[in-house]
C-alpha cells in the first residue's frame, strides 16, 4: 500500500462569516490563531478515491486566546453507511456534546463585536446547500451536522459516529468543532442546537501530499 500524508494546510479568508475580522495563519499546539492537524491515509492500488481510506485528525483545546494542548484524534473512513468518525479524545467536559464540521480549516479565535471568540475562524457549520436550517444529522439542514459526541464520566470520548450524509471528501479543507454544550438537533430554544462555546478543534487539511 501506499502512504499518504495530510500535511497542515494555510487557512482560507472567511469570505462566508460577514462581521467577522480575523488572523490567520498555521501552528502547533500553541499557536495564537491556526492550527495544523495530519492525517495518516492507507488507500489501496485499485481502490477509488475516498472509498477505503482512513484520515488521522488531531484535536485540540481551543479558548479566546487560541489553540491549546492536544486531547487526542478522531479516525475518519468512508462506509456504506457513510462517514465513520471513532473518537479517541480525553479530557472533555464529561457528558454529551454538540459535534460539527464547520466551514473553515482555522482553529483559531476571531474577532466578534470586540471580542475574540475561541474557534470562530472555523466559520459556521458546513452548509453545502445553503439550508440555513440546524435540524441535526438526520435532518435536511447543516450537512456537517453530526451526532451528539458522548463522554463519559472520566471525560474520554471512544464511542462510534456515523454520518450518512457525509464522506472523507466532503470534510476535507473543514474543521471539526466540539462545543461545551449538548445539541437538540434545532434551532429553538437556541440557534444550532444551542451547543454554546467551541472548546476543542481539528482541521482535515484539503493538501494531499502522496510518497511512493
Amino acid at each position: 500500500m501506499r502512504k499518504v500524508l495530510l500535511s497542515s494546510l494555510a487557512v482560507l479568508p472567511l469570505a462566508a462569516c460577514s462581521g467577522l475580522s480575523v488572523g490567520v495563519g498555521v501552528g502547533g499546539g500553541s499557536g495564537n490563531v491556526g492550527v495544523g492537524a495530519s492525517a495518516s491515509v492507507d488507500v489501496g492500488s485499485n481502490a477509488p478515491a475516498g472509498s477505503t481510506s482512513r484520515v488521522t485528525v488531531t484535536m485540540y483545546k481551543i479558548d479566546d486566546n487560541g489553540i491549546g494542548a492536544e486531547i487526542g484524534t478522531l479516525s475518519l473512513m468512508d462506509t456504506r453507511g457513510g462517514l465513520e468518525v471513532i473518537p479517541k479524545l480525553r479530557g472533555l467536559p464529561p457528558g454529551p456534546r454538540g459535534f460539527h464540521v464547520h466551514e473553515n480549516p482555522n482553529c483559531g479565535p476571531a474577532l466578534k463585536d470586540g471580542k475574540m471568540v475561541a474557534g470562530l475562524a472555523a466559520g459556521n457549520h458546513y452548509d453545502p446547500n445553503a439550508t440555513g436550517k440546524h435540524e441535526g444529522p438526520k435532518g435536511d439542514g447543516h450537512r456537517g451536522d453530526l451526532p451528539v459526541l458522548m463522554v463519559d464520566k472520566d471525560g474520554n470520548a471512544t464511542e462510534r459516529l456515523l454520518a450518512f450524509r457525509l464522506q472523507v471528501s466532503a470534510v476535507r479543507g473543514r474543521a471539526f468543532v466540539i462545543h461545551e454544550g449538548g445539541d437538540n438537533f434545532s434551532d429553538q430554544p437556541k440557534p444550532f442546537g444551542g451547543g454554546g462555546a467551541r472548546i476543542a478543534c481539528g482541521v482535515v487539511s484539503q493538501q494531499w501530499d502522496e510518497a511512493q
